[in-house]
């Protein structure tokens, strides 16, 4: 899990060398948990870091226990310095988050940590290792007795921080091990479709089919680490007219409370004035030996309109030209009846006059 953050003490001129450092920064930052080598800014300082062999495992990419509350584990992690210099690093554990990339990343140092990071505690926070050498850094993992039942995730990060005074900012490589536990009690893995939306994009001929964007989050709502398998679609008044729907990517395991959000974009939507949606989310519960089972599916329906709106202008204008012609033909026979009424009432009093 190589990781980086910087901060800069002083203004720094920009450079090519400079930009090249923040574009490696960026992607050690988009970088997930894994135990391959950490280059310090000084390219003699390498070091990788592994689980140590034990009853847990010999060779486990991670760590994972399934523990009772207030119980505990005692592991360890091995150091390796494949560096030409001495080296010399900062031990913490901190709780790991899900990125908006969907990869898994840990707390800075700095922020307080209040599961696994607050659990964890390595047998020393400084640790020394020689040019070709290796070290162990026991830790243990105390569960409190009032912990919840559920899964918790976290990482035991080895650091390195170095001034680079000729671009002026600090470099902080980190690279640690995940550490994954499930507190054992009542498991209830569970996932909820929230803020759907469904939004139409016609065209200029009223009668072309358009396009048409899903939205909707995913939110984590048990106490279980779970993936959705997602699945969308689109349709018209009655189910009618099914429009395209790209299908969504599974969404990347998200932890307890964590959300996701989603678009999923749709194509050939006819302009039906009323689209209905359709969301499957069908969560993938992984348990301690890693197999991925599928649970119960969860499902949601969002609504949207799909107005062709030159249709309607056109049809508006269709209705007033009617209106208007109703009423110039109505105006006109109100005319001639009144010069109807008139000429009647004229003769009328014509005759009156001659008779007298």
């Amino acid at each position: 899990m190589p990781t980086a953050t910087r901060t800069a003490p002083r203004t720094a001129t920009s450079t090519p060398l400079r930009l090249l450092l923040l574009l490696l920064a960026a992607l050690l930052l988009t970088g997930g948990f894994a135990s391959a080598p950490a280059h310090a800014a000084d390219e003699d300082v390498t070091w990788t870091v592994r689980t140590a062999p034990n009853s847990y495992g010999a060779d486990r990419s991670s760590y994972s226990y399934g523990v009772n509350p207030g119980g505990h584990v005692e592991d360890a992690m091995v150091v390796a310095n494949r560096g030409r210099k001495p080296l010399a690093l900062t031990v913490y554990a901190a709780d790991g988050f899900t990125t908006d990339t969907g990869s898994l990343d840990l707390l800075p140092a700095g922020k307080k940590s209040v599961g696994v990071g607050a659990w964890l505690r390595a047998d020393t926070t400084k640790i020394s290792v020689r040019p070709g050498k290796t070290a162990e850094i026991p830790f243990t993992v105390a569960v409190p007795r009032k912990a919840t039942p559920g899964d918790y995730v976290g990482g035991l990060l080895t650091s390195l921080k170095q001034a680079d005074d000729a671009e002026g900012i600090n470099v902080d490589r980190r690279l640690g091990i995940k550490v994954k536990l499930r507190v054992s009690g009542a498991l209830k893995p569970a996932l909820a479709v929230e803020d759907a939306h469904v939004s139409y994009d016609g065209t200029a001929d009223p009668f072309a089919k358009g396009g048409a964007t899903l939205t909707y989050t995913v939110h984590n709502t048990g106490n279980a680490a779970v993936a959705a398998r997602q699945a969308a679609e689109l349709t018209g008044p009655f189910g009618w007219f099914t429009a395209h729907v790209a299908p969504p990517k599974d969404t990347p395991e998200l932890l307890p409370g964590e959300r996701w959000k989603v678009t999923v974009p749709a194509t050939g939507v006819a302009p039906s004035f009323a689209l209905t949606a359709k969301i499957t989310l069908t969560p993938l519960l992984t348990d301690a030996s890693g197999s991925t089972s599928p649970l119960s599916p969860v499902e949601a329906t969002a609504h949207g309109t799909a107005i062709p709106w030159t249709l309607l202008v056109l049809v508006l204008a269709l209705l007033a030209c009617t209106v208007a012609a109703l009423r110039l033909r109505s105006r006109r026979k109100q005319g001639e009846e009144e010069r109807v009424r008139e000429a009647v009432a004229r003769e009328l009093r014509e005759r009156e006059a001659k008779v007298v």
